[in-house]
């Protein structure tokens, strides 16, 4: 696929994958929908982060509010496009930071939140927008934001619609954590590294085990802890890991 709406590159084990329409501050349409799903569902064996940001002075101002297509069947629209979008990203063989450089707004602050990672510059902020034209939070939102910072300050951001600035977003627990603007880029720079040469299928399974805990109860979360840890335990990572410990040198991983 030629990429119209994003802009993807590759360096050293990191994917960046750049909302790119700067002009509607990143706002989605089908297009950058289709292009997101397509770029994280072929990506190659040697991606090890895969890093989301956005063009311009913000991250993404949400639903492209000028398709008429779109805003004709919502209902379609999430279920054709933001659901396998959204699916794509969970299911991404690496581990994916959300680099949120600006304003992330409505469905756009709910495709952050999908990443593993938000790493948000401290001008950003995280606005649940959708009560100001009568809509309910989607592409997620209502799933992801209760879990992590629960029901009183969900409700809160969902009916008010009210901007949670970064730094607020970090202190509830919304996101990992909010850098200063001078040292945003060289901070997730450093994270996305230090991810890329990381053991690879070990966090693979840290993604699946903690998903999973939401709906499991603690005798079949052991269980799979189990199952889990045994696969890690016989994985090349592991043996490094181990070898490098002993050695008292940085462990050299990969991926395997």
């Amino acid at each position: 696929m030629t990429y119209e709406a994003i802009q993807f590159g590759a360096a050293d084990g990191v994917a960046t994958i750049t909302l790119n329409r700067p002009q509607v501050m990143n706002a989605l349409n089908s297009r950058m929908r289709h292009e997101i799903t397509d770029v994280l569902s072929g990506l190659s064996a040697d991606i090890r982060c895969v890093v989301m940001t956005g063009a311009g002075r913000g991250f993404c101002s949400g639903q492209d509010l000028t398709d008429r297509a779109a805003a004709a069947d919502l209902e379609g629209t999430l279920r054709d496009e933001y659901e396998p979008m959204l699916r794509a990203i969970r299911a991404c063989p690496a581990p994916v930071i959300a680099a949120v450089n600006g304003v992330a707004a409505g469905a756009g602050a709910n495709l952050a939140l999908a990443a593993d990672v938000v790493i948000a510059t401290e001008s950003a902020s995280f606005i649940q927008a959708f009560a100001r034209i009568g809509l309910i939070p989607d592409a997620g939102g209502t799933f992801v934001i209760p879990r992590a910072v629960g029901m009183a300050r969900a409700m809160g951001m969902m009916l008010f619609a009210e901007p949670v600035s970064a730094r607020q977003a970090a202190d509830w627990g919304l996101i990992w954590e909010a850098l200063p603007d001078d040292a945003f880029a060289a901070g997730v720079e450093a994270r996305a590294r230090q991810l890329a040469q990381g053991p690879t299928s070990a966090f693979r399974a840290i993604r699946a085990a903690v998903e999973a805990s939401f709906g499991n109860d603690l005798d079949t979360q052991l269980g799979l802890e189990a199952r889990l840890q045994g696969a890690a335990g016989r994985s090349a990572d592991f043996v490094e890991g181990v070898t490098a410990f002993l050695e008292k040198r940085p462990a050299r991983f990969t991926g395997r």
